[in-house]
């Protein structure tokens, strides 16, 4: 179970330099974080570290994570 602060800290940590991708991870905060294991949370804190031009490359297929928990995270982000 996550608490409104950490949610807040993660919806802060989702905006973004480029709008797609503040409408990307926003949206995917939303609709999925909550249902995510503690795992899967620590991965999304890890990739809102990235680089936005990286981010944005994940998110659109351009290149690939070499991460495999990154890998999965951003697949089902881009779902």
């Amino acid at each position: 179970m996550i608490d409104d602060r950490e949610r807040e800290r993660v919806r802060w940590r989702c905006r973004r330099g480029l709008l797609e991708l503040d409408l990307l991870l926003k949206q995917f905060l939303e609709r999925h974080y909550a249902g995510l294991t503690d795992r899967e949370r620590a991965a999304f804190v890890r990739l809102l570290d990235l680089p936005d031009p990286e981010l944005l490359d994940y998110c659109n297929g351009v290149s690939r994570p070499e991460d495999s928990e990154l890998q999965a995270l951003v697949g089902k982000i881009i779902q």
